[in-house]
């Protein structure tokens, strides 16, 4: 009988460690836009597509009718060719009129024509839009593949355009760099940004730069290198910027925000870095709309903020696509996304 009881129990153990041994692993669980992994993300709110279309680098502005007015960078094929700057309208954020080809490259252009080459490939896209209403006007910043930055005005003060270019003779701005963008202050002055956040002051018609680029920095430099683009390592003097591109820059709070976009643990985020002077230097930067590298944050009819997000990896919540996100400050001061 012992040896009977003996065999059962060592036949017991080695189905147990048959059948654990052959078991199935188990699934990877699903990931959603609420669980972050690394140390400060905020969590995030539902998001979904605003626009059933292919846009990057959404950007919208409030205009004095009150109705947005949304743009952003054109077509699946944006690393090689699109057509230029469309524009749509809305009265609530959720359903968009398109406003038709508010500028074309072919049509319109002039040095913006050219193509250039990259890699042997050849190019010609206009990147990253950014619509603004400023001194009763509407303006989009730019840049060109290869070419450099330039700013549009409308002709008729409509977001509709036509657009022409704000300097003459038309030539670029920057003759180099990308993700052109414009901030106003408190004292109407205005200023021109570009990539992770040089900025140039413009004179009163906005047609040219008045004085050198500066580049706005962090007063103390992030060295997680887990932190930065991951195929573009920064040089030690570089770990002070807020992000590799993307930059916007607004005022609130009697505080200066500047964002970028980064490749923060590989997603693309916006990070934020405040500072109580233009030029800085600015607060450490930190993670402020998960997902929504290369943003704009604007006010609504009511005076609430929202950011906008594309999506520009793999985890985020919509790809390729310009989206929206409420956003608020918290008792720092600091940008979080509305979750309710």
């Amino acid at each position: 009988m012992k040896a009977f009881l003996l065999l059962l129990t060592l036949s017991g153990l080695l189905f147990g460690q048959l059948s654990w041994a052959q078991a199935p692993a188990a699934a990877p669980v699903k990931k959603t836009v609420k669980d972050f992994p690394h140390t400060g993300e905020p969590p995030m709110p539902p998001v979904k597509p605003v626009l059933d279309t292919p846009l990057r680098d959404a950007s919208i502005c409030l205009g004095p009718d009150k109705t947005y007015y949304l743009t952003g960078t054109l077509g699946p094929d944006f690393m090689v060719a699109n057509e230029g700057i469309r524009v749509w309208k809305s009265k609530d954020m959720k359903a968009w009129e398109p406003l038709g080809l508010v500028w074309s490259i072919e049509r319109d252009g002039t040095w913006q024509k050219q193509w250039t080459v990259k890699n042997g490939n050849r190019r010609r896209a206009l990147w990253a839009p950014e619509i603004r209403y400023l001194n009763g006007n509407f303006y989009i910043a730019y840049c060109m593949t290869g070419l450099g930055t330039g700013l549009l005005k409308s002709t008729t003060g409509r977001a509709e355009g036509p657009y022409v270019s704000t300097n003459t003779p038309d030539a670029p701005l920057t003759p180099t760099g990308i993700d052109a963008s414009l901030f106003q202050d408190d004292d109407g002055k205005v200023y021109f940004l570009y990539g992770s956040g040089s900025i140039a002051p413009m004179n009163a018609g906005l047609s040219a730069l008045t004085g050198p680029f500066v580049p706005l920095r962090c007063a103390l430099p992030d060295t997680d290198i887990d932190h930065h683009h991951p195929n573009r390592p920064c040089k030690e003097s570089e770990l002070n910027h807020v992000g590799f591109e993307g930059a916007y820059l607004f005022k609130a709070n009697g505080r200066y925000y500047l964002s970028c976009a980064e490749r923060y643990y590989e997603r693309y985020h916006c990070l934020t870095a405040e500072s109580r002077t233009l030029l800085g230097p600015y607060e450490p930067r930190y993670v402020s709309v998960p997902y929504a590298g290369h943003n704009v944050f604007f006010q609504d009819v009511k005076g609430k903020w929202w950011s906008t997000l594309f999506g520009n990896d793999a985890d985020a919540p919509v790809q390729k696509q310009a989206a929206v996100v409420p956003v608020e400050f918290d008792k720092q001061g600091h940008i979080r996304p509305v979750v309710k």
